[in-house]
């Protein structure tokens, strides 16, 4: 990922400061970890940059983890139907417990994208 290093794409699937790019955004780094999947940290501790821009700011990510939750369930229906020909209520079945096990990241995602479009990359803040 590293060849990615200076664009919003980095930042996106990394999870790390959309200014700086050199520090998660998050308190812990596994997604997975339930209690903690949204506790993000207040600023960045290399740039200082402040992650919630205003009260409420992250409510936007909901309007953008639609369309993500989309991605994964059309990639689902795609492999699943068309590449290996399950029946639809099986392919059904299958687009379910893909979102299901995809919720983590698709919240994560979805916060990274919505802090990306109003935050500019630093180029100052490169190492």
């Amino acid at each position: 990922m590293a060849f990615l290093k200076g664009t919003k794409l980095y930042s996106i699937f990394t999870g790390t400061c959309p200014a700086c790019q050199n520090e998660s955004m998050f308190l812990k780094k596994n997604p997975y970890k339930l209690k903690s999947t949204l506790k993000m940290k207040e600023r960045c501790g290399v740039c200082n940059t402040k992650y919630k821009i205003e009260p409420s700011f992250f409510y936007g990510a909901m309007y953008v983890s639609y369309p993500v939750g989309l991605t994964f369930a059309t990639a689902a229906f795609i492999l699943c139907y068309l590449v290996f020909g399950l029946d639809l209520i099986s392919t059904y079945c299958v687009i379910v417990v893909v979102m299901l096990f995809a919720l983590p990241i698709i919240l994560r995602i979805s916060r990274n994208i919505w802090i990306n479009i109003f935050m500019p990359y630093n180029k100052g803040h490169l190492h």
